[in-house]
Formats: C-alpha cells, sequence, structure tokens
C-alpha cells in the first residue's frame, strides 16, 4: 500500500477558508478573474470569443491543442536569446509540452514516471509539501536541501555535494520559492545545472509562480531568471541532465478555476513516458479550459494580464512590508519576498520576551476573533520544529481584502501580542 502523508496545508485550507465570514489572506493565486477581464485585457478588441460554444465536447486533443501548447513554449522561451545568444538552444514548441490538470498534476506526473524505491531525491525545503511527500509516498528516499533565512533563501549550491547519493536520481526546484516568496537567481541555476550534469541528475523546476518576479533587487541580478529550460550546462564534458518544468494558469495568471497546467522538457523520451504514464490518470483536458487558457496566454492578452497581475503584487506586497517592517516590526521578522504571491512571517510575543508564537494556535485564534485567514509554518511547511512561529501570507488577492486583512491582524497584534 502506498503511505500517503496527510498533506498539511490543502487540508488547513480546506478547513478553513469556507468559515463564514473569512478575511482570506492566505490564498496563493493572483486575485482571480472572470472570462470577461480576459476579454476586456485583450487588445485586439475584433477577436472572436474564447469559446467555440459550437465546437462539439468530445475529449479533443489528447495532450492539449496545438495552440495551448505552443503559446506555453512562447512563454518558457521569453528569455532564451538572452540566455542562449549563440542558437544552442532550440525555441521550444508544441512538441515539448504536455497539457495537464493543474500543475499539481504536472509534479505528480513526473514524479510517477521518473521515481520509485531504490531512488534518492533531493528537494528544496521549505517548499511545497508534495514536492518531496509525493516522491517518498512513491518509495524513494528523499533529502531535503534546506534553504537558509540569512542567505535569502537561495540555495547554497555548495551543500549539494554533502547531499547526492549514488543512486540520487532527480534535484527539484521550486522558483519563485512557495512559501517564502525567495528567487533562485540566475548564476545559481547555472552552478545547480552544472553540478546535476557533473553527475547525471535530472532536474524537476516547478515555475508556478513564474514569471512574477516582480520585486528584485535594482542591481546586476535583478534580470528575472529564465526557465530552466532556456540555460543548458557550461563546459565541453557534459553528462546528461535532462530538465523539467512545471507550471500553470493558477497562480501568475490569476486563473485557477482552469485547472490547467503544463509539463515541458527537451528530452522527446521523457515525454513519451509521461505521456504514457499520463494515460492511467487523465484522457484529456476539459476542451473548455483549453480554449480559454489559449485565449489568456495569446499575445493580444497576455502582456496585459501579466502587467495586471505584477501591478497587484507590487501593490500588495508594499502593504505588507509597512505592516511588517514598520509599525509592527517589534513582533514580526521575514525575508522580503522578491517574486511570486506568498510571505514567510514570523511573529513574536513581546509580552512573552520575544518568544516566538504557537503559529498553529496564532493562526486558528486570530481566525476565531477576527476573521482573518493565513497558514501556520510548523505543519504546513516544516517539519518537527522547523518555522515555528512562522506563517504564510498570501498578499496577491484583491487590495481590499488585504487592507481589511492587515488591519485586523494588526488590531489582534496590539491586544494580544504588544
Amino acid at each position: 500500500m502506498v503511505r500517503i502523508t496527510p498533506f498539511e496545508v490543502e487540508q488547513w485550507m480546506d478547513s478553513y477558508e469556507t468559515t463564514p465570514g473569512v478575511i482570506n489572506i492566505a490564498e496563493t493565486c493572483c486575485a482571480s478573474i472572470s472570462v470577461d477581464d480576459l476579454i476586456s485585457l485583450n487588445t485586439d478588441k475584433s477577436a472572436s470569443s474564447p469559446l467555440q460554444l459550437s465546437k462539439k465536447l468530445t475529449y479533443g486533443d489528447i495532450l492539449g491543442s496545438s495552440t495551448l501548447r505552443s503559446r506555453v513554449a512562447s512563454l518558457l522561451n521569453r528569455d532564451l536569446n538572452l540566455y542562449s545568444p549563440d542558437g544552442s538552444l532550440e525555441p521550444l514548441t508544441a512538441e515539448n509540452v504536455i497539457i495537464t490538470q493543474g500543475a499539481i498534476a504536472a509534479n505528480f506526473l513526473v514524479f510517477y514516471t521518473l521515481v520509485g524505491p531504490g531512488d534518492h531525491v533531493i528537494s528544496v525545503y521549505p517548499t511545497y509539501q508534495q514536492l518531496y511527500s509525493v516522491p517518498e509516498s512513491l518509495g524513494a528516499e528523499v533529502s531535503l536541501w534546506k534553504l537558509k533565512a540569512e542567505k535569502g533563501y537561495v540555495p547554497d549550491v555548495g551543500e549539494l555535494e554533502g547531499l547526492v547519493k549514488d543512486n540520487t536520481k532527480l534535484l527539484v526546484l521550486n522558483n519563485p520559492n512557495n512559501p517564502t516568496g525567495a528567487t533562485i537567481p540566475t548564476s545559481t541555476l547555472h552552478s545547480i545545472l552544472d553540478f546535476c550534469s557533473s553527475c547525471n541528475i535530472s532536474i524537476l523546476s516547478d515555475e508556478v509562480y513564474s514569471p512574477l518576479f516582480h520585486s528584485l533587487p535594482n542591481d546586476e541580478s535583478s534580470l528575472a531568471p529564465p526557465s530552466i529550460l532556456s540555460l543548458s550546462p557550461s563546459g565541453t564534458t557534459k553528462k546528461t541532465c535532462e530538465t523539467i518544468s512545471t507550471g500553470s494558469t493558477s497562480k501568475s495568471l490569476a486563473l485557477a478555476g482552469l485547472r490547467l497546467g503544463w509539463i515541458a522538457s527537451r528530452s522527446p523520451s521523457l515525454l513519451r513516458a509521461i505521456a504514457s504514464a499520463r494515460d492511467y490518470t487523465a484522457i484529456s483536458v476539459s476542451q473548455l479550459d483549453d480554449q480559454v487558457a489559449s485565449y489568456a496566454l495569446g499575445p493580444t492578452v497576455l502582456p496585459a494580464l501579466l502587467e495586471r497581475n505584477m501591478d497587484l503584487a507590487r501593490t500588495n506586497l508594499a502593504l505588507l512590508t509597512k505592516f511588517v517592517e514598520g509599525k509592527y516590526s517589534t513582533v514580526c521578522s521575514w525575508v522580503r519576498p522578491t517574486a511570486g504571491t506568498t510571505a514567510l512571517v514570523q511573529f513574536r510575543n513581546v509580552r512573552k520576551v520575544g518568544e516566538p508564537v504557537d503559529d498553529a494556535g496564532f493562526v486558528l485564534d486570530v481566525l476565531e476573533k477576527m476573521k482573518v485567514l493565513f497558514m501556520p509554518g510548523s505543519p504546513c511547511f516544516g517539519l518537527g520544529t522547523d518555522f515555528k512561529g512562522y506563517v504564510r501570507i498570501g498578499y496577491a488577492c484583491e487590495t481590499e481584502v488585504l487592507e481589511r486583512g492587515l488591519e485586523l491582524l494588526g488590531q489582534y497584534v496590539e491586544e494580544y501580542l504588544l
């Protein structure tokens, strides 16, 4: 029997996000939009509707429509000329993409295809629990590559050698990171790729929050990193290093209700294996979802959609920064996010000599007293006492929701922690 570890963050969300009157600042998607909103963003006002209502609802294209797969490829190719100016990497095409039911299905299929008993997997930590619990449930041994606040939650490549084993098969990245909102810079990605190439280790990069790199430092590292598929190992002696990117329309595109994601790779054999495994989990995605996603990723819609979500993230992060680093800096601490939609914030009780709060109890007490919801760090993103006192806040909701949530959270802090 497969050993399934409870998926804590999803169970917490399922239990509490429907609380009557809840002000939800736990949600990790950019504030959701409607099909009508999408149409209003389209710069081609003569464009037809996203939905072809006369089209028969068959299973459709099994791996996803060629239009959608091509547009996902274009999204992943966005920085290819910058990082492969010599043309050593060909642009991705529809043939490099498989459409799935969300990124959660995409990640599962990669693990289901690649790992099993006798394999060893390395995963960044903290991250979305699926990325280390699923390979473990499939019988693989998992080592956690622990990200440190003092290093801005950027992985230290020097630690990889001590984590690798003879049977290490896969390294799992999450860029931008959930829950910290940290970015793995391009230089670090290059170093990771070189290391994995020398050891014949494949890389899965969960890029579900990409390309929402909205608050990078204003210096030489300010360029947004590309997809892992736009990079290649340096040097002349290379072993095999297959790279896989997963993503979806949920987080940076504000369309979680489509339940549509993707797997992309430059390896035809790997994609064939994933497609074969996919036969056991899905025949195809909904044609309706495929049509709307194709519309959203189209050249006359996507730029405006991303601009809307980047502006939202920047506006709301400024509000959260004022809360954490301003009025309540004696209670809160963090590494300020540079990307994505989530922040990992530690709360301390000044009345108890600055002791970290019991984050699970804190979350439930704030929910009960203030009807404000966010996620506790220890049960949802930590093992044991890791991330004691930390909570994950999703700040890319509607601005007025975040404003009200922070107002009530501030009242709680003043009454119970200061």
